[in-house]
């Protein structure tokens, strides 16, 4: 398997032209050509860029100097906030960015062009689906403090698409609580989901000492489904229930939710009578904890 990914990857950075000395024909590098790209139209700050491409602070700066260096790009004080750095293109940044698209275009033309047309919707297909499963494969999930910006913006995302989805709405202070003491070892934990540092998901585990652990407060961002993410944060949830000597899980589901519903029957959770009082509730479900 390794192998093969080694192959794709090699075969991808050639006829990509990453290893062209001038990308597309310039006389600049593809990291350079992909942050012209990148920075747009508008301000764009150079905390997010290195986020979104997953650069090192020292690269992207050199990156910078050199496009600064050749006038296509400048980088300042945000207009908004002196505090934050932000990039933008020059009039000559923007004209080189619409040349880098033009030919970006001719050159994904060209690597159609001697394909049929069955051969190009396979190659499609197979890219979207590469493409899912690279980001897929990019997403962390790692215990977080819920007072932390990524967990409260994750809450709050959550709490939103309840209020949307329940027919009466949702009101997390009429909710049974899942506060962040509750969500902090040694009471439970709480984990959080990112993809190049931006939170997309979150799961919660309150421990009960002997009696049965509780999955609290799953959610996935709906830009990120379909990448198994939740599967992936129920799975993590489970692992550290084993790690604190938990024997049974439990949760509770409203019925609009039905894809969690689906999810965590697929999980191997059984539906159960109700064994608690939430008001949102209309689903309890249980799973013994294989090796515990």
């Amino acid at each position: 398997m390794i192998s093969q990914v080694r192959r794709f990857n090699r075969t991808v950075t050639r006829d990509v032209g990453a290893l062209d000395d001038g990308f597309l024909g310039r006389d600049r590098s593809l990291g350079e050509s992909r942050l012209l790209w990148e920075i747009g139209g508008g301000d764009h700050e150079v905390r997010a860029l290195r986020n979104e491409l997953d650069l090192d602070s020292g690269y992207l700066s050199r990156l910078l100097r050199s496009l600064e260096k050749a006038g296509l790009v400048t980088t300042g004080p945000g207009e908004a906030d002196q505090r934050v750095r932000v990039a933008r293109l020059t009039d000559a940044g923007r004209a080189e960015r619409r040349l880098l698209d033009s030919r970006s275009e001719a050159a994904a033309a060209a690597l159609l062009e001697h394909l049929n047309e069955a051969q190009r919707r396979r190659l499609l297909e197979a890219m979207a689906v590469v493409e899912r499963l690279l980001t897929a494969a990019t997403v962390r999930v790692a215990p977080t403090d819920p007072a932390h910006p990524h967990a409260r913006h994750c809450l709050d995302a959550y709490f939103a698409e309840l209020d949307r989805r329940f027919d009466i709405g949702f009101d997390p202070t009429l909710s049974n609580p899942a506060d962040a003491e509750e969500m902090r070892l040694p009471a439970g934990v709480f984990l959080v989901a990112t993809i190049r540092s931006e939170p997309v998901g979150c799961g919660a585990l309150k421990l009960h000492g002997t009696r049965p652990a509780e999955i609290k407060r799953m959610w996935v961002d709906g830009s990120t489904r379909g990448l198994g993410l939740g599967r992936r944060l129920l799975s993590e949830l489970e692992r550290c229930a084993r790690e604190n000597g938990v024997r049974r899980l439990r949760l509770e589901t409203n019925r609009t939710l039905v894809e969690a519903i689906a999810l965590y029957r697929s999980c191997g959770y059984s539906e159960v009578a109700a064994f608690n009082d939430e008001p949102y509730a209309d689903h309890w479900f249980e799973k013994r904890l294989r090796g515990s």
